[in-house]
This record gives structure tokens, C-alpha cells and sequence, in this order.
């Protein structure tokens, strides 16, 4: 292992430059380009809501895939998408339907939480290529159900986890593993808004349907559909799952008939003795989405489309501060941010929806397993529950050997 340890000037400076040249000469990997000359796949939406719409939208601009069937139960949703769908492309209020038309030959799920599974299941049974969104299932025993499936299918299963295809967190890997924060021992992970998560509703009938993710019954609430990004990318940039898992939450600000909380704390414990604090509050949104690295010669900060490297590497001298004699005091000027350079130099830095969706049409063509498929995706999953049991039963949750398919 490569081994950077830098003084704090050094750090700033030559690390800067250093850095900086690595990532000029670094590539995505070849799925973020694209397979130019390859047929588009065809392929039907299921959930045409907000984030179903979006992938539309980006889809329109890229053609790996074509939209050529769309289905909701919300005739605005259905209406939406299929104004952004291919010509010609046929609407369908019962998904079963759609996996019924022999031209679609995969499905993007982008659905509430509690519907993933049984869609998922059906359309490998109907000998679709899947695309869910995430959290892959809503509880442990589907996830591992899922796993088993998909390996007697054959067929491409792929989970929204995003950020595995994105060139920052490839990055932020690699220079883990060539030791610029030296021994990494902690994660601190938020995931925070300053909202009550709520989308409006036309008709109070419709609360339950369009407000979903703030009922159990749908939901897994804030630990599956907002830290359930961290959770993911610590699991990456670790290469493994956490061990055990404790937590507390709480309905303590937003007081209108929700049923998932507005409030969630876990720490998780990876092998090693690695913890991962993962948080996520609807009452402040200071620092909104960001993951900081903690290691014993570096932390690295990383927000939502950059990150900054701090060197631990400056003068300490024990003294009386605030009347405690002997703690630490560190000597000269509050650290400074080192931005780090991703990427392929002097060209734009892939959105990583849109390179998670190419590499999905891609692996279909092509026959190869995805960067985020099944059994990372159930690795994510059944941390999320784990964390879910913790905080609604206020005890540890420990990782099962039956949870290793």
C-alpha cells in the first residue's frame, strides 16, 4: 500500500497537486461512456411519480433506453409519463399488464417501497430485466427471497444505489486505500432537511397513496429512503456490511398524524471495530447531505458533488483549556479544506443516475452483473431493517449467518 503522510503544509500543497494529477488521468469505467451502435433496450416504467418521471426525463437524452411502456395508478403521474416516454409507447394502470407486452424486455421500479418486491418477483417471472429502486425490499426475509431468485433467473437485476457509479465516491476509495486519511476508524453520515418531507395533495383520500413514505405500512421512513444512500456507500467503500447495529428515533416535531419518524440516529459497527454514525432530522438542514471520513492522519469531507481532505498533522501541546489541565490545544490556524479532483480532466463528471441507468442497459447487452446489483443491494436492505428493528425496539440488532446468501 502506497503510503501518503504528509506534513500539514506538504499535505496542502504537494498533496494538492498530487491529487490532482491522479484524477486528470483517471476514466470511468467503460458502462459511464455508453455502448455506442447497440440497439436501445426497450423498457417499461412502473411509477411515473416524481422520481420515476425523472428517470424519464433523463432517459430522453440518452439511448441505451426506450421507454416504450409506462404505468401508474395516478392518472396525473401516467399522464406525466408518458409525455416523456418514446413515441408510439403504450399507458397501463396494472403493472401485470405491462409485463404482459412482449416488446418490454426489462422494468425500471420506481414505486413506493412496499410494492418493490412483489413487482420485482413478478417481472423476473415474466423473464424481465429489473431496475428497482432503492431500498431494494421492504423487509430481510424478501431480500434474501430476492437473492435466490435472481440467481436462477439469469437475467440482469440491477438496484438504484446511484452512487456506486459515481467517478466522487471512486475516487474517495482510492485514496482510502492508498492511505492518505491513514487508519480509518470512524464514518459520521446526515442526511438532514429542513421540511416536513410532505408532496400536496388534491384530494384527502389520496394522503395515504401520494404521502406514502410517512406510513409504516409503505414506508420505511427516513432510514430506507434518505440514509439509505450512506448506508450503501459505506458498505462500497469498506467492502463489507455492518456487524450490529443500535438506535433511537422519534415523531418529536412534526406533529400531524405521521406514522414514520421525524428524527433517526444509528450507529453501526463494521468488522474492525469501524463505526458508522447515520443520522437524518426533517427540523434543520445545516450541512444537509454529507459523509465525513474520520481517519488518524486525514479526514475527508464529502458533501453531494465534492469533497475537501484535512490533515491531522499539526503541533498539539497539553495545556489548561476551558480550566482542564492537561487536555489538548492545538497550536496555529483552523485547518484548512483541500478540494479533491475527480473525474477525466476538463470534461464534465457523469450525473450518476444517468451512468447507473447506462450501465443497466449495458449489462443487458452485453450479459455481465451490474457495479449495484442483487447481493449488495440485499447487504444494503437488511442493514436498513437492522437499523429500523433497533431503533423501534431499543435493542442491538446483530447481523445473521442466514443473512449471508
Amino acid at each position: 500500500m502506497q503510503d501518503h503522510h504528509f506534513s500539514r503544509r506538504k499535505f496542502l500543497y504537494s498533496g494538492a497537486v498530487t491529487l490532482t494529477g491522479i484524477a486528470a488521468a483517471a476514466t470511468l469505467p467503460a458502462w459511464a461512456l455508453g455502448a455506442p451502435g447497440a440497439a436501445p433496450v426497450k423498457a417499461g416504467l412502473i411509477g411515473t411519480g416524481n422520481r420515476g418521471s425523472g428517470i424519464a426525463r433523463l432517459l430522453k437524452k440518452k439511448p441505451a433506453l426506450e421507454i416504450i411502456a409506462c404505468c401508474d395508478t395516478i392518472p396525473a403521474n401516467l399522464q406525466h409519463g408518458m409525455s416523456l416516454a418514446a413515441k408510439g409507447a403504450k399507458a397501463y394502470t396494472d403493472y401485470r399488464k405491462l409485463l404482459e407486452n412482449k416488446e418490454v424486455e426489462a422494468v425500471i421500479i420506481a414505486t413506493p417501497l412496499y410494492l418493490h418486491y412483489a413487482m420485482a418477483k413478478d417481472a423476473l417471472d415474466a423473464g424481465k430485466h429489473v431496475y428497482v429502486e432503492k431500498t431494494m425490499t421492504y423487509d430481510i426475509p424478501q431480500a434474501l427471497q430476492l437473492v435466490a431468485q435472481v440467481r436462477k433467473s439469469g437475467l440482469v437485476f440491477q438496484v438504484g444505489h446511484q452512487y456506486r457509479y459515481y467517478a466522487l465516491y471512486h475516487r474517495v476509495k482510492e485514496i482510502i486505500a492508498q492511505n492518505w486519511l491513514g487508519t480509518v476508524t470512524h464514518f459520521e453520515c446526515q442526511y438532514h432537511r429542513n421540511s416536513d418531507w410532505r408532496n400536496p395533495v388534491p384530494d384527502p383520500a389520496m394522503e395515504r397513496l401520494i404521502n406514502w413514505r410517512m406510513y409504516r405500512e409503505y414506508s420505511g421512513g427516513l432510514v430506507a429512503e434518505l440514509c439509505g444512500h450512506q448506508i450503501d456507500i459505506v458498505n462500497y467503500i469498506l467492502n463489507s456490511h455492518p456487524l450490529r447495529v443500535v438506535g433511537m428515533g422519534g415523531i418529536d416535531y412534526w406533529k400531524d398524524g405521521r406514522e414514520t419518524w421525524d428524527n433517526v440516529r444509528t450507529v453501526f459497527e463494521y468488522p474492525g471495530g469501524v463505526k458508522s454514525g447515520v443520522s437524518s432530522i426533517l427540523s434543520n438542514a445545516y450541512k444537509g447531505y454529507s459523509i465525513r471520513v474520520l481517519g488518524n492522519r486525514g479526514t475527508l469531507e464529502i458533501q453531494r458533488d465534492k469533497a475537501f481532505l484535512y490533515s491531522e498533522d499539526v503541533k498539539k501541546v497539553l495545556d489548561t483549556v476551558d480550566g482542564v489541565t492537561g487536555a489538548t490545544r492545538t497550536d496555529g490556524p483552523p485547518g484548512q479544506g483541500m478540494p479533491l479532483t475527480f473525474g477525466k480532466a476538463g470534461e464534465p463528471v457523469p450525473e450518476p443516475t444517468t451512468s447507473a441507468l447506462l450501465d443497466f442497459a449495458a449489462c443487458i447487452r452485453n450479459n455481465k452483473k451490474p457495479v449495484s446489483g442483487v447481493e449488495s443491494g440485499k447487504d444494503a436492505a437488511v442493514a436498513v431493517h437492522m437499523a429500523n428493528h433497533a431503533i423501534e425496539t431499543g435493542a442491538c440488532q446483530y447481523w445473521k449467518p442466514e443473512y449471508d446468501v
